[in-house]
């Protein structure tokens, strides 16, 4: 009874989820986009630093945390030459910044704290970044964002819909629910979703996109999605807690819902570019 009301809970909260998502990706302005970023981020970034703290592991700089997610608000109004300078140089300002805080707390912070806080700002803004570049400096960006979310969130809902039937092959015992047969039906139906968007979108937009190398990109997308998301249920065990929040209704947190698009993204800002 549990699991079907957590598979209703699940089902609703992506349909009601999925079209406001949609919506704001199509029609708000780039500083819109870069806003709502700002606040996903500081979102994650608070489910973050909760895991870490409820399991006693660490003990992450928030403020810091949600210093560097305000960032985000004007990635849209900088040039390329000054949003790669400070993407460059936000790490070592951000050592420093900790370790001055490191020694003024006299011992209350800690290296592991240190590194717990910086591997936070580049799994998450850092990264959330990328999604704002390809869809405002991208020829047709708001049209190739869609590959990213066919790559993560196709692939979640084949190999959640196949692993939970047919799935028998345990993939990893950091999430013992992923299956093998999961893990493959979520790369093949993320292609097979690619291939339908792309031969719609060449027909209405008039475009050129090779099926082939969508194919192999939404392919390589997806194996980097789930690589996210394995690697946050392994942050999550560390923890020893289920999930990031409860926020989402069947989802569990926000973070438990992007893990997999976050790593996408860079990787997606390299692949995307061999599309148009």
């Amino acid at each position: 009874m549990e699991k079907k009301t957590k598979k209703l809970q699940r089902l609703l909260s992506g349909v009601v989820l999925f079209p406001i998502v949609a919506l704001i990706l199509i029609f708000a302005n780039n500083f819109q986009i870069d806003i709502l970023l700002a606040l996903v981020s500081i979102m994650c970034m608070y489910e973050y630093a909760n895991c870490f703290k409820t399991g006693g592991k660490a003990h992450p700089s928030k403020w810091y945390l949600y210093f560097v997610s305000v960032l985000l608000m004007g990635t849209s109004l900088l040039s390329n030459e000054a949003l790669k300078e400070i993407m460059i140089t936000i790490l070592p300002f951000s050592i420093l910044i900790l370790m001055i805080e490191m020694i003024f707390t006299k011992g209350k912070k800690n290296i592991n704290d240190l590194m717990v806080t910086i591997f936070g700002i580049v799994y998450i803004p850092l990264m959330l970044i990328f999604l704002s570049i390809i869809r405002s400096r991208f020829e047709y960006g708001r049209i190739l964002i869609w590959y990213i979310f066919i790559a993560a969130w196709g692939s979640d809902i084949f190999a959640y819909l196949v692993g939970s039937r047919i799935g028998k092959h345990k993939f990893t015992k950091i999430s013992p629910n992923k299956s093998i047969e999961g893990c493959v039906a979520g790369v093949l139906g993320a292609v097979i979703i690619a291939i339908i968007y792309t031969i719609l979108i060449n027909n209405i937009m008039d475009l050129n996109i090779s099926i082939l190398i969508a194919s192999i990109t939404v392919m390589i997308l997806s194996l980097i999605g789930q690589t996210g998301d394995l690697a946050a249920s392994s942050i999550k065990r560390y923890s020893g807690i289920k999930d990031f929040s409860e926020v989402i209704p069947g989802h569990g947190g926000l973070l438990d819902r992007i893990d997999s698009v976050i790593l996408i993204l860079p990787f997606a800002y390299i692949l995307l570019g061999l599309l148009v």
